[in-house]
């Protein structure tokens, strides 16, 4: 799956903790481990809140592009 490394890399990017992010997604900490390790794929919501959270689009979070676009504003 090729979101996962995504969302990884855009967590170490960004300085953040698995922890971190998981409190950001309401979630523990194992179940996120599990989504970047590719053991659970990622809820559409959860990959919203992400690309919300990095600025990117969900084309790209998505592994969709290799076009870095911000997230669409309202």
């Amino acid at each position: 799956m090729v979101c996962n490394n995504i969302v990884k890399r855009l967590r170490i990017e960004h300085l953040y903790t698995q922890n971190q992010v998981a409190e950001f997604l309401s979630i523990c900490q194992k179940t996120y481990s599990d989504y970047e390790l590719g053991y659970t794929r990622i809820p559409i919501e959860s990959l919203i809140k992400l690309a919300q959270l990095y600025n990117v689009d969900m084309n790209y979070i998505t592994g969709v592009s290799c076009i870095l676009n911000s997230y669409p504003e309202k």
